[in-house]
C-alpha cells in the first residue's frame, strides 16, 4: 500500500518517478484505511542522506500490508553536518523529540560513518542509546541496519564486533537456516544481499546473545537475526536496501581516494558483483589513471555510464519480501487505536506464538 506523503521531503517525488506509489496526505485522510507510523533514524553520512531515505521509502512503499505508511525521518543532533545537509534535515526532518510525543509502529536505524576503531566514542553513541532503549519499551519493532547492527549489539548484548582484515563486501549469497519464523515466509531460501563493511559480528556472538539467527552466508556471516521474543529488535549485517548501483558508487570513492593519496592501493571489485564486461572496462580505466599519474597528466572520467546499463539487481525482491513480511507482523500486533509496544492479548516475550517464551 502506499506511502504518504505528508510534507515536502524530495524524496517522495523522486520515488514518484520511479512508479512507487505515493499519495498526497489530503487524500489519504480521506480513505479509511489504517495508519502505520514508522520512524527513519538516518545516521548516514551528507553525502548519502538523501539517498538512504529513498532506499528505506522504497522498501517500506512496495511492502503489501494493507495499510497507509507514514515515514518520518530523523537523525541525531550530534552528528556533524554541513551546512547544506542540516538545512534538508531543518525543513523535512522531525525531531526526536517530535517523534517521541506523538509515538511509533516500528523504527529504522541506518548506518552511520564511523572515525575510528570504537563505537563508543563516536558522537552518536550516547544519543542512539537514548533512541533504543527509548523504543524497546515504546516501539512494537525496531529495524537495526549494519553498523546499528554493531552498536545494539555491543551496547545491549556486550558483543563486540571484530575487525576483518580486508573489506568485506559485494554481493553474496545466503541460505535460511530458520523456516519456521514469518519474517522469511514465501521468500527465496537462497537470495543474495549486499555487504560493505569492515567488521563483523559473528554467528557465534549472535547465538550467544540469546539472538535467532535466520539467515547467513555461505561461509556462515549472519544477515538476517531477531531479538530472543522474535520481534522487539530485527538485525540487518548487509545492506538489503541498496540501489542497483550503490556498490558502484562505493568502488568509485574508493578509486578517488587512491588517486588522491588517501589509500595506498588501487581498491579491489567488489565480490560477485561485477561481471567480465565490467571488469575489462575498470581494469582499462585503472590502466589509463595510472598512467596519467606517472606521466602528471588530466586524468581520465570514471566510465561510469558505460557500466550502470550492465550491472545486475539480485536482491531487491528478497528484501521487500522480508521488509513487507516485518510490516506485515507489526500490523498484526500494534494496538490499532494507541501508540503502545503490544496488545493486551499478546505475549510480549512472544508476541508471535513461536515458543520463545
Amino acid at each position: 500500500m502506499p506511502l504518504v506523503a505528508h510534507n515536502d521531503l524530495p524524496s517522495f517525488k523522486r520515488l514518484l518517478t520511479e512508479g512507487i506509489k505515493v499519495l498526497a496526505s489530503d487524500v489519504a485522510h480521506h480513505q479509511d484505511i489504517r495508519e502505520l507510523h514508522i520512524g527513519l533514524l538516518n545516521m548516514m553520512p551528507d553525502a548519502a542522506l538523501s539517498a538512504t531515505e529513498r532506499q528505506f521509502f522504497r522498501l517500506i512503499g512496495e511492502s503489501n500490508p494493507i495499510a497507509q505508511f507514514y515515514v518520518h525521518p530523523f537523525t541525531l543532533k550530534e552528528l556533524p553536518r554541513s551546512e547544506q545537509a542540516q538545512q534538508h534535515i531543518d525543513q523535512y526532518y522531525e525531531t526526536f523529540e517530535q517523534i517521541r510525543e506523538q509515538g511509533l509502529d516500528a523504527l529504522i536505524v541506518t548506518g552511520a560513518n564511523v572515525i575510528g576503531p570504537d563505537l563508543e566514542n563516536q558522537p552518536f553513541w550516547a544519543p542512539l542509546i537514548e533512541v533504543i532503549d527509548w523504543a524497546h519499551e515504546n516501539v512494537t519493532s525496531t529495524l537495526c541496519s549494519c553498523l546499528a547492527t554493531h552498536a545494539v549489539l555491543q551496547f545491549r548484548y556486550a558483543q563486540k564486533r571484530v575487525p576483518q582484515d580486508k573489506k568485506y563486501w559485494g554481493v553474496f549469497p545466503h541460505q535460511v537456516i530458520n523456516h519456521q519464523h514469518p519474517l522469511v515466509v514465501d521468500i527465496n531460501t537462497r537470495f543474495d544481499v549486499p555487504h560493505s563493511r569492515w567488521n563483523t559480528v559473528s554467528r557465534e556472538q549472535f547465538e550467544l546473545a540469546g539472538l535467532h539467527v535466520l539467515a547467513v552466508t555461505d561461509s556462515n556471516a549472519v544477515h538476517l537475526a531477531t531479538s530472543k521474543d522474535g520481534l522487539r529488535t530485527i538485525f540487518f549485517q548487509g545492506h538489503p536496501e541498496y540501489d542497483t548501483i550503490s556498490l558502484l558508487k562505493e568502488y568509485k570513492r574508493e578509486v578517488l581516494l587512491f588517486i588522491n593519496g588517501q589509500r595506498d592501493d588501487w581498491p579491489p571489485f567488489p565480490e560477485h558483483y561485477f561481471a567480465s564486461y565490467e571488469k575489462a572496462v575498470l581494469n582499462e580505466y585503472r590502466y589509463r589513471v595510472l598512467l596519467a599519474l606517472d606521466n602528471k597528466t588530466d586524468l581520465p572520467v570514471f566510465p561510469e555510464d558505460l557500466i550502470v546499463g550492465h550491472l545486475d539487481n539480485t536482491w531487491h525482491d528478497t528484501a521487500g519480501e522480508v521488509v513487507g513480511n516485518w510490516m506485515g507482523l507489526v500490523y498484526q500486533v500494534t494496538n490499532r487505536d494507541k501508540r503502545l509496544p503490544f496488545m493486551e492479548d499478546v505475549n510480549p516475550e512472544d508476541p508471535l506464538g513461536l515458543g520463545y517464551a
